[in-house]
């Protein structure tokens, strides 16, 4: 695996794996479910993929979107692909939805809905509840 997915936690972050991409979950939650969608690839730049990749990417995104229907019950999905700090193409999947959400205990607030999402406010949970969210999550994305 590249250096961007082990620096989202891999593999303890591991939702799912396909094969050009890895869904994880992201460490620090701006909202309930965010995730980073990872290409497996050493590509640092978009077109760089290759064209499997980009056929893969439908089934990867129908299984989030379908698995998040249910799991968040959000009212629309961002996919930022920001590549300023971690190099790999990824995506951050940032469901969004008006309020709030809670998990385990945790308290999940969509702080920018209904504009851009709040990365600055993410809630970094605790070790037992990141294991419940990958657990949760992994269970929805199969």
């Amino acid at each position: 695996m590249n250096e961007t997915i082990r620096k989202f936690g891999y593999p303890a972050t591991l939702l799912r794996e396909y094969e050009h991409w890895v869904i994880l979950l992201r460490p620090a939650q701006p909202t309930l479910g965010s995730m980073v969608l990872a290409a497996k690839s050493d590509a640092t730049e978009f077109h760089a993929l290759p064209d499997a990749a980009f056929a893969e990417l439908k089934q990867v995104v129908t299984a989030i979107e379908t698995a998040m229907t249910s799991f968040v019950g959000y009212a629309k999905i961002n996919y930022l692909m920001l590549m300023m700090v971690d190099p790999h193409v990824h995506y951050h999947v940032i469901p969004r939805y008006e309020g709030s959400r809670t998990f385990d205990g945790v308290e999940f607030e969509d702080a920018g809905w209904p504009g851009i999402p709040a990365l600055g406010t993410s809630v970094v949970p605790e070790p037992s509840t990141l294991h419940a969210l990958v657990s949760a999550m992994s269970e929805k994305l199969a």
